[in-house]
């Protein structure tokens, strides 16, 4: 087996699953040479680290290498004590995850937010490829993102650049609109992900006075005339249109890309640009809102891209 930096392993870790993908580096292209996917240990950390071993060491022998590793996690870790915050896995919640993995692994690790990986994934071949700046608005179960320059992910000392969705929903969208401060897990009150993610649409919905309906489910209904469902996506678009148009006035990038479950409601792609105008002030435009390439194959890749970008 040999000691080679002709590839990459990225590995994508989500509440239900882990999965690894390989590529072999070819130019500034990477191609995928292998694929497994495992459950996720979510509350044995002692499991966790041995699943991520084990992918690892069968990818290296599948392939008859050992390449530097990019992990995506969900969460972000504190800058002071290495230790994870806020993950939806509760095995890695207080723990040192990367000092676990590196000694476990003894190779180069790269380790970055989930939804950071994402962006840099569409950033290098993806929707964004060929721009100079991109970020990549993940709106899902949570809402996140990541910056990209030139290809490049800027994450900052901290870690947490693109961390949009624990900004301060907007005071003066709150009593238009009639919402409560919705609490958040990471411990504040009334944070963005908690109304344009997944979940905050569904909290919306019942607030408004509907029933327990996933997002699909509140746009058929709104397509089917439910009043309540309609008034629900039109607040959730002007909520998104308003973040969506800080970030325009705070980084100016070249496109936005969604990712996320979210990210496949067409109606954003037709309605977003005009939405996030009226949020703006004259003279700024709208970038393209572009829907991703990889859509929820890109976390892996990008973990490789980090990999390459931090251990080149």
């Amino acid at each position: 087996m040999t000691n080679s930096n002709n590839g990459y392993h990225g590995i994508d870790i989500g509440g239900t699953k882990i999965e690894l993908v390989a590529f072999a580096e070819e130019g500034q292209q990477l191609r995928e040479v292998h694929r497994e996917r495992v459950a996720t240990p979510g509350t044995d950390f002692a499991q966790f680290v041995a699943a991520i071993q084990g992918l690892i060491v069968r990818a290296d022998v599948a392939l008859g290498t050992r390449a530097p590793v990019g992990i995506g996690l969900p969460g972000v870790i504190d800058s002071a004590t290495g230790r994870q915050l806020s993950s939806n896995v509760p095995a890695l919640n207080g723990r040192q995850v990367a000092q676990s993995l590196e000694e476990a692994l003894q190779r180069p690790l790269a380790i970055g937010n989930d939804c950071q990986c994402f962006a840099l994934s569409e950033a290098q071949g993806g929707a964004a490829e060929g721009m100079a700046t991109m970020f990549g608005a993940i709106i899902g179960t949570g809402a996140g993102g990541g910056y990209c320059v030139n290809g490049r992910l800027i994450r900052g000392p901290n870690g947490v650049g693109g961390e949009w969705g624990h900004w301060p929903l907007a005071a003066s969208l709150l009593e238009p609109h009639g919402l409560p401060l919705f609490d958040c897990p990471c411990g504040r009150r009334g944070c963005l992900e908690r109304y344009v993610a997944g979940p905050g649409m569904k909290q919306m919905y019942r607030h408004f006075g509907g029933g327990d309906e996933t997002p699909l489910t509140i746009v058929a209904r709104a397509q089917s005339g439910s009043a309540v469902a309609q008034h629900t996506l039109d607040v959730h678009l002007d909520l998104l249109a308003n973040a969506l148009s800080t970030l325009v006035i705070t980084l100016d990038p070249h496109a936005i890309v969604l990712g996320g479950g979210l990210s496949q409601l067409a109606h954003l792609y037709e309605k977003l640009p005009a939405a996030m105008n009226r949020h703006l002030f004259s003279g700024v435009r709208t970038p393209p809102v572009l829907p991703p390439t990889f859509g929820d194959a890109g976390g892996a890749r990008g973990a490789a891209l980090l990999a390459r970008q931090q251990l080149s």
